[in-house]
């Protein structure tokens, strides 16, 4: 984060977040192809622009109440399994960007962050290596089909998107063994958590299903203001592979004195204490509504009402973001900021503890991208 944004002047606010209906989101997709309309652009912009705080709240999501529960429970007692059951899903190999990870995070400054844990995994596949190169297999194995016309238009789309990364079998193989954070295959606590995988494949495909909806309408509004833009974002999200999903637990805090005096204090290390500043690197991000739950498991309100996330606008405010319950939230990433030659912006955010109850805080979050091969091009004339 620039450093003007850090000595800006601090004033909290509750935050008006940019909502959106699910059937209206579906509505103005249509069927798959491009239907822009003046609202849903002007519903973008708002959420999405550099005027606006880099997110938007899908609403009324169907089956999103009862994954959301089936889910985010599982993060706390993932959390609590004793040290030798969390040993067997920790995977030092890919950096500890696969499965459990605590305290191997740096985020401002150099100390470790040991406020929260996580589980990673691909939700979309189980080996990321694997599911390209077979997609190569069959796109030169059908590739006579698609001379011929008599293939289907969406796995041509695919395969043509696959074509168009211009890379080979050996290359992404190399790929794969220098970069085992993202390519290295998923691992599940089977044996003690045997819902957490369906769980968690559930929902990240729930969230990312949504997400290329809204990467669509994005696409919309990026186009209608610049003319140099190629849509590309909803393809980047339809096909990619590359996507991780973060289960996270965050540990209740040190501090459970609700008169403390951090509680009322404006300095940007104060919002940070379960999770730094900082913004995110992909496309786009799916995240859903926290719960919170106390030390017997239970789930309960959250205590603070200052706790939670916060995302810094672009006049240097402190916004506290709430998230719709009934909704998925996404955010802009730094890719596709660069991707629409920021028409669409990424924002500051951190998450702040709660003081007093002595609670957890348990959410998902889906980061969506291109694959390593894409290309990092601006639109044309910005």
């Amino acid at each position: 984060m620039a450093d003007e944004s850090r000595n800006a002047p601090a004033c909290q606010s509750r935050s008006n977040v940019v909502c959106i209906r699910y059937d209206d989101l579906v509505s103005a997709c249509g069927g798959g192809g491009m239907r822009p309309t003046t609202n849903m652009d002007n519903l973008i912009a708002r959420a999405f622009s550099s005027a606006g705080l880099g997110i938007v709240a899908i609403t009324d999501v169907p089956r999103l109440p009862e994954l959301r529960l089936s889910l985010l429970p599982l993060s706390r007692k993932l959390a609590t399994l004793p040290p030798d059951q969390l040993e067997v899903v920790t995977s030092p190999e890919s950096g500890y960007q696969v499965g459990w990870s605590h305290g191997r995070e740096k985020l401002e400054g150099d100390k470790p962050d040991y406020s929260k844990g996580s589980f990673y995994a691909n939700p979309l596949t189980e080996n990321l290596t694997e599911s390209m190169l077979e997609r190569r297999r069959y796109r030169r194995q059908v590739s006579g089909d698609s001379q011929n016309g008599t293939m289907n238009g969406n796995m041509e789309e695919v395969l043509k998107w696959d074509e168009s990364l211009n890379t080979s079998d050996e290359a992404i193989c190399s790929l794969a063994s220098s970069n085992p954070a993202f390519f290295a295959p998923n691992v599940w606590p089977s044996e003690h958590l045997p819902q957490m995988e369906s769980a968690f494949k559930e929902a990240g495909q729930l969230v990312h299903e949504v997400g290329i909806m809204v990467a669509q309408c994005s696409d919309s509004y990026v186009s209608a203001h610049c003319p140099g833009y190629e849509p590309k974002l909803e393809k980047i999200l339809r096909h990619s592979k590359c996507c991780k999903a973060r289960l996270l637990h965050y540990f209740p805090t040190e501090d459970n004195t609700s008169d403390d005096s951090t509680a009322n204090s404006t300095e940007d290390t104060n919002f940070s204490n379960w999770c730094g500043w900082h913004n995110d690197h992909g496309s786009l991000t799916g995240l859903l509504p926290a719960l919170y739950m106390d030390s017997d498991g239970n789930i309960v309100d959250c205590p603070d009402g200052k706790a939670g996330l916060y995302i810094k606008s672009r006049n240097g405010e402190l916004v506290h973001a709430k998230i719709p319950e009934n909704s998925i939230a996404f955010q802009v990433g730094e890719t596709a900021q660069i991707h629409t030659g920021g028409w669409l912006q990424a924002t500051p955010h951190a998450v702040r503890g709660s003081h007093g109850g002595h609670v957890s805080r348990e959410t998902f979050a889906v980061f969506m991208e291109p694959e390593y091969h894409n290309m990092m091009n601006l639109p044309a004339g910005r």
